[in-house]
């Protein structure tokens, strides 16, 4: 029992120590190396306890007659404490949102996302007063149906009136992989638990798809979503869009390249902005000058024979078009861009220097949320960071739409002042 002590305590070991500090090369022991830190951060508290009734398991088997026993103890002794030096710095999530939310002035307290869902994460989906449509058809193209699935709330409407905000969610999975039911369930469940309509959008993928057939895929998203706003209830003029990874480059771009005709071939003309973007953990530069595309292997392997279908070195317009950071502009919504400081897939420094250029320009609220010690993908499922951020972008979004219905107000409130007269 004593060796398996120490084989257990010396994963934990290996564990603890690669979460503090992920490797990025080689791949395989990136691979491996993402993965690894991704569940120990998100998932620290309950490792913590686990390596706790291990332990006391161990121990009732007398493990501690041998020097074996000790050295695992003490190997167990440390995991535990830098589990603990985790957990206590993910807490800090709650100073990094509040601050970066103290700009914009939030109206209210957020509502609290539910503690049961952190705890058992595979609740992630089951939320009270919220029901789902599942594949509604939204657009063809290349030869195949595209799909959403829609958060339907049964909660008041936020802020009183008749109609409702809604929510686009953007899977990521690196434009090759990835789909609506996996990601953003946390969000976007919790939003239709306050009252707002949610849609998660699948959209084609390569390497069958070739950017900007993906961006094309979610503009038309956006236009069935406002054209068939009288059914669902919702704002037509009020709809956010999110997303994680693919998802937050794309998410980006949607907020960035309203009504460009370049992305919305055959609907040039239609409504395709949108009221707020909330990208998490995104790529924001595809060219080399990024420090997503410093590393020359991700043009080789990935980028030029499958997302692009073009060489960097050819054709560098198709890379700037492709990159949110060269679409900044005074035209931008308001923006709230959440990054981890851990990132191994999608550099931190590109989130930076992309919010740094947006809020030079843009005429709307910049916010910037940097989680310490998060790795790629922390809110994909309910940790205890998870919650905080999503408490933060709660308030972020509630806030611009109760700003909106008030302007609104006071706008038909003066017309019928002028009518009276």
């Amino acid at each position: 029992m004593q060796w398996a002590f120490l084989l257990v305590s010396s994963l934990g070991f290996v564990y603890a120590l690669n979460a503090l500090a992920p490797r990025k090369r080689p791949l395989g022991l990136f691979v491996w190396s993402f993965f690894a830190s991704w569940l120990t951060l998100e998932l620290v508290w309950h490792h913590v306890v686990v390596g706790l009734l291990w332990t006391a398991l161990f121990v009732s088997q007398g493990v501690l007659d041998s020097w074996v026993g000790l050295v695992a103890l003490s190997l167990m002794a440390i995991t535990e404490l830098i589990l603990l030096k985790i957990g206590f710095t993910g807490r800090r999530t709650s100073l990094v949102m509040r601050g970066a939310l103290a700009d914009l002035e939030p109206t209210a307290v957020a509502p609290r996302f539910p503690r049961s869902h952190v705890v058992l994460p595979f609740l992630v989906g089951r939320r009270h007063g919220v029901t789902h449509q599942r594949n509604v058809a939204f657009a063809k193209a290349g030869g195949r149906t595209l799909r959403l699935d829609v958060s339907v709330p049964s909660a008041p409407v936020p802020g009183g009136g008749t109609l409702r905000p809604a929510l686009m969610q953007i899977h990521g999975g690196g434009w090759v992989a990835g789909d609506k039911r996996d990601q953003g369930l946390p969000l976007l469940t919790h939003m239709a638990a306050q009252g707002w309509v949610g849609f998660n959008v699948n959209y084609r993928l390569s390497p069958a798809a070739t950017f900007p057939d993906h961006l094309v895929d979610l503009k038309a998203a956006l236009v069935w979503i406002r054209s068939h706003a009288d059914d669902y209830g919702i704002d037509p003029t009020f709809i956010c869009v999110t997303g994680g990874s693919a998802g937050g480059h794309l998410a980006a771009l949607m907020g960035l390249t309203a009504g460009d005709p370049r992305f919305q071939p055959g609907f040039e003309a239609a409504d395709t902005s949108v009221a707020a973007a909330v990208p998490f953990y995104g790529i924001y530069d595809f060219t080399p000058n990024g420090a997503f595309g410093s590393d020359h292997a991700i043009y080789r392997r990935f980028l030029e024979p499958m997302v692009m279908k073009a060489f960097v070195a050819d054709e560098p317009d198709r890379y700037e078009e492709a990159s949110p950071l060269h679409h900044v502009s005074s035209e931008a919504p308001p923006f709230f861009v959440i990054h981890g400081d851990k990132d191994t897939l999608a550099p931190v420094e590109d989130a930076r220097t992309f919010v740094e250029q947006l809020k030079a320009v843009s005429q709307e609220p910049v916010l910037y949320a940097e989680m310490q010690g998060a790795q790629h993908a922390f809110e994909i499922f309910p940790s205890a960071r998870t919650a905080k951020v999503i408490e933060g972008v709660e308030r972020f979004l509630a806030t611009l739409w109760e700003r909106r219905h008030a302007s609104t107000a006071a706008v038909e409130a003066e017309l019928a002042d002028t009518l009276t007269e």
